[in-house]
């Protein structure tokens, strides 16, 4: 199946206009021809089937024939607060194959030790979008925009809140010990030099569980990546 996607859709929709750019990927790139069926989400739960009634490089049009509600496949909901890396690209992998797995909300967090403090989502949206699109999921990953550290955890949660860190003075779980199974997670990944020590302590005031990712020491995206991986696994 070949997906596309168009957040302006709703389940009453009864034609979609694709820009030239998509388009020109339908028509040129793709080869179809009028009469043809594309499917399409609007990264609500939401799967399209619509068929080209002009098939044309610069405006290709279709008409609606159905639409379908795609129910969530997990049975828990995982937002991942995760400091941005100073190469855009190790970020961007990150997003990408996290969105594969399996994430729900992602919210760029400026650390004392941050190394990139400005973010423009733009990008990173596209990264998320794409990656929906080539796993046939059809509910997309909520992206913020970035906060400081200390204003997100400010914030009253009612999901279960873990802090993942490198310092030893600190006691420490795994996570697939500490996480109950179908429920809602907060998880905090820092930059590439680590929370800092009043960091780390304010998380833990505000009743964050701090946890290890085992005895190798990871980069950023890395780290992302193994507490998505291991949210998954323990609902397998």
């Amino acid at each position: 199946m070949q997906l596309f996607y168009n957040s302006d859709l709703i389940s009453s929709s009864k034609e979609i206009t694709f820009n030239k750019d998509e388009s020109r990927h339908i028509v040129r790139v793709l080869r179809k021809k009028e009469g043809d069926i594309l499917h399409i989400t609007n990264g609500n739960g939401l799967l399209f089937f619509a068929e080209i009634t002009i098939a044309s490089d610069k405006k290709c049009v279709a008409k609606i024939i159905n639409c379908e509600e795609k129910l969530r496949t997990r049975n828990y909901y995982l937002h991942v607060a995760i400091a941005p890396t100073k190469n855009n690209d190790r970020f961007e992998w990150f997003l990408e194959k996290a969105t594969e797995i399996g994430i729900d909300e992602i919210t760029p967090i400026i650390c004392k030790n941050s190394e990139r403090t400005v973010i423009k989502t733009e990008r990173f949206e596209r990264i998320i979008q794409s990656a929906m699109k080539q796993s046939l999921q059809f509910t997309l990953p909520k992206l913020n925009e970035a906060t400081a550290f200390t204003d997100f955890i400010s914030k009253d949660f009612n999901e279960e809140t873990f802090i993942a860190h490198c310092e030893d003075n600190t006691e420490k779980k795994f996570l697939k010990n500490s996480a109950t199974p179908n429920s809602r997670y907060i998880i905090l990944i820092g930059p590439e030099g680590d929370f800092s020590i009043d960091e780390i302590r304010y998380a833990i005031h505000k009743n964050f569980t701090p946890i290890s990712l085992g005895d190798n020491r990871l980069r950023t995206e890395t780290a992302g990546l193994n507490v998505v991986q291991s949210i998954s696994y323990l609902h397998q």
